[in-house]
């Protein structure tokens, strides 16, 4: 085999997600000279935009705007068309994003630690970066190789109809049937975008019932309006064996109502994510994980490599893409900033599930709060009865419900949950109020625009009780 090019840099990155990407330009705007490695050139500017929240959020939208009549295999198709053409401009926009500073060198291909700060990369084609054999230095690495699905160990789950969250994507044909494994987030949105595509959805949980880490009212009222879609939910199962047939595969361990195993034309397997450590060679470089492939972290985003800083999905602490970028400033901090910034820093840090409507949360559940010792004031609150908040109605979908819950000394919110439209942007601003100190009375005092959905807390929090 041939030796090695050899390159060094200021800067290398592995992996184009958020934070790396932001990183790196920031860096070469400065001057800096910095490597950018992806494997794929499918995956130019990270999960997020590729194979994450920007297509699956374009399939909600096409799902929700479906109509009865509409073919469900040309309609899918479509919107599949739709989903790819939008993400080839941004993966092109990302590309340019780096390539197009003069200090950046993009590398197509999968890389391994040799040792301290350096890598060996094995090309992959297709790219518009560098596809050669190298060893590349630097002074700073940074590791941003994000997660991948976990598939246990179940016979069968190898089979031609079992897919994952990014092969589901694009399944094909469009399934009549499709059997969801895991009734997380993930899950759950996938559930409710095929349901709205016209798939018959049966969604099978271990658990006691969906969505554990909630409380008992808001799991309720999500899986109240999953039912009334139409969507079957299966608790307490678990599948022991996936076997294709010619009708389908068949979920053994579940039971379709006549003593025999549930069959689907696809299955989703949504049972969580884990870091993309495997094979990158981190103990040849001195850097530290835990049982699970976790890169160990400082409050600073340092490994226990020297000049070797870990962000995103593979330290443990958060898999969204706005804390990724967070990350991004966190590692700045250190490089070329005042090192003030910290993981700890982190408070309030909202989420979504884009369900129809969506499920929002920050900070702390009712079950959590009580836990840590606080004295509470709660209140649950369906949308379909909240007076001062027209915005759903106008819309045609009250459904959903608010739960706040607030420190009963302290007057502060300490957590939020909220499934109803809009609530993607309304926990934007109960997160700033939590992180800003600002209390219950105040927020519900504020002077919000009408008809909003945000107005809700007008109402809402003079019921707490």
């Amino acid at each position: 085999m041939t030796a090695p090019r050899t390159l060094t840099a200021d800067l290398l990155v592995l992996g184009w997600g958020k934070g790396g990407k932001t990183l790196a330009a920031s860096m070469a705007a400065a001057g800096r000279r910095v490597v950018m490695v992806e494997q794929s050139s499918l995956m130019y500017g990270g999960t997020c935009i590729n194979i994450g929240c920007v297509p699956t959020k374009t399939l909600v939208h096409a799902a929700d705007e479906r109509r009865e009549g509409d073919d469900p295999q040309e309609y899918f198709d479509r919107a599949v068309d739709t989903r790819d053409a939008l993400i080839g401009k941004l993966n092109d926009v990302n590309l340019h994003m780096l390539a197009d500073h003069d200090t950046v060198t993009i590398v197509d291909g999968r890389a391994r630690f040799v040792g301290p700060r350096e890598v060996e990369v094995t090309p992959s084609a297709g790219g518009a970066g560098l596809a050669e054999h190298l060893l590349i230095s630097a002074d700073t690495v940074i590791v941003n190789t994000g997660a991948e699905p976990v598939l246990p160990a179940v016979p069968g789950i190898d089979g031609p109809r079992i897919h994952t969250s990014t092969s589901l994507q694009h399944v094909k044909p469009f399934p009549r049937r499709l059997a969801v494994i895991g009734a997380g987030p993930i899950g759950l949105e996938f559930a409710a975008i095929f349901r709205s595509f016209g798939s018959e959805v049966t969604v099978i949980a271990r658990g006691e019932r969906i969505l554990p880490a909630e409380d008992d009212d808001v799991a309720d009222a999500v899986r109240e309006v999953l039912e009334d879609e139409g969507i079957t939910l299966i608790t307490r199962t678990s599948v022991g064996e996936y076997v294709d047939g010619p009708d389908g595969v068949a979920l053994h361990g579940t039971d379709d109502g006549n003593g025999a195993p549930l069959v689907a034309d696809a299955v989703l397997v949504a049972t969580g994510r884990r870091p993309a450590t495997a094979d990158l060679g981190l103990e040849q470089a001195g850097i530290e994980v835990d049982e699970h492939g976790t890169v160990v972290v400082d409050d600073q985003l340092r490994t226990s490599a020297e000049g070797v800083f870990a962000m995103g999905d593979v330290h443990g602490h958060g898999q969204q893409t706005y804390l990724s970028l967070d990350d991004s400033r966190i590692v700045a901090s250190a490089l070329t900033g005042d090192g003030s910034r910290r993981l700890s820093d982190r408070v309030a840090v909202p989420s979504t599930t884009f369900l129809t409507p969506p499920l929002s949360a920050v900070g702390l559940t009712e079950r959590e709060a009580r836990e840590a010792g606080h004295e509470v004031r709660t209140v649950l609150a369906p949308v379909a009865g909240i007076k001062a908040m027209p915005r759903p109605k106008t819309l045609g979908d009250a459904r959903g419900v608010i739960k706040v819950v607030v420190d009963a000394q302290s007057d502060l919110v300490l957590g939020a949950r909220l499934f109803h439209v809009d609530s993607q942007e309304v926990v934007n601003l109960v997160a700033l109020a939590m992180r800003a100190g600002i209390t219950a009375t105040q927020l519900r005092d504020g002077i919000w625009t009408h008809p909003s959905s945000t107005e809700a807390l007008n109402e809402v929090l003079g019921r707490l009780s």
